[in-house]
């Protein structure tokens, strides 16, 4: 099997977008503050759906929020 993680910039783009709470981007995008937590922590991977929407809620592409590192470990 293909190694490697997913990360992401959603902490950061949340800061840049008016420092975005959890809350308030979960409920954008029809996520709980949880999920989102996991989300920024790498805990918990979105459906690509959610991932599109979020990118949608910054006004960034897909690969600006999630990017695909092939030389680490899951």
């Amino acid at each position: 099997m293909i190694q490697g993680t997913i990360r992401n910039r959603v902490r950061a783009l949340r800061f840049h977008n008016d420092e975005m709470s959890q809350a308030e981007l979960g409920g954008r995008i029809g996520l709980t503050r949880q999920m989102v937590a996991a989300i920024e922590a790498g805990r918990y991977s979105p459906s690509l759906e959610a991932a599109f929407r979020m990118a949608q809620v910054f006004g960034v592409p897909l690969e600006q929020v999630f990017q695909w590192d092939p030389h680490t470990d899951a």
